[in-house]
């Protein structure tokens, strides 16, 4: 095993206020093997710090703080019914029974922190949608996540996908949940500006373990990425 190359996790893109966004961070990972991967987060990844992507022989990649690894990620098929999704007014409205800044668990996060000001962080919100037992945001993507072609990169698709898993399981738990797997597909990624729905619902349970699907949709209901989650209760 050799390391090839390395990362720096701006602090803009930190989950906790410690430590990279989950979603990001899998997906820093994961566009290097395509566009479908599993990738487990081992330890809290460290901000402003150097670390280090190595690729071994299994065709998985690693990323290393020093010897500890922080996340290992793996090529895999995903196989996840994706469920219709709000229209995007829908979606919209769905945002007003987002949680309060005070209340909040990580009101900084990267994706979900309602202290981040718009072209600062994601401002993902999503809401319960009750007729539909999940949760949902509207979401328009800025030109500060886009490639040279106009597209969201993708590793914002990913950190898209992250955090409606994680409040469509907060219900069946009163503490903060961490991501502790995301397993992802994109389709399509979407251009800056185009209005999009994130979306999450919840699948099973088991102890301290909740498992939750996403997906980013168009406006018009089309797939353009999907995800599967493993959320774990601290």
């Amino acid at each position: 095993m050799m390391a090839s190359d390395s990362i720096v996790i701006k602090r803009r893109f930190c989950g906790p206020p410690d430590s990279g966004n989950g979603g990001y961070v899998c997906g820093l990972l994961a566009q290097r093997l395509g566009d479908t991967a599993e990738v487990r987060l081992l330890k809290p990844p460290p901000l402003e710090t150097p670390l280090d992507i190595s690729h071994d022989r299994d065709s998985g990649v690693r990323l290393l703080h020093g010897q500890t690894v922080i996340a290992e990620a793996r090529p895999i098929q995903l196989d996840l019914d994706v469920p219709k999704p709000p229209a995007f007014d829908e979606a919209l409205a769905a945002m007003q029974g987002y949680v309060s800044e005070d209340d909040h668990f990580f009101p900084t996060c990267f994706v979900c922190g309602p202290a981040r000001k718009a072209g600062d962080g994601l401002r993902i919100f999503p809401g319960p949608v009750t007729d539909k037992g999940m949760v949902a945001s509207a979401w328009v993507p800025d030109e500060t996540l886009s490639d040279a072609e106009g597209l969201v990169r993708p590793e914002f698709v990913w950190a898209s996908l992250d955090c409606p898993g994680a409040f469509a399981v907060l219900d069946c738990c009163i503490r903060p949940v961490v991501l502790g797997s995301l397993t992802a597909e994109i389709f399509d990624r979407p251009v800056v500006g185009q209005r999009c729905i994130a979306a999450g619902w919840p699948i099973s349970s088991q102890g301290r373990k909740r498992f939750a699907g996403t997906a980013l949709f168009s406006e018009h209901g089309r797939v353009l990425a999907r995800a599967r989650a493993v959320w774990i209760e601290i």
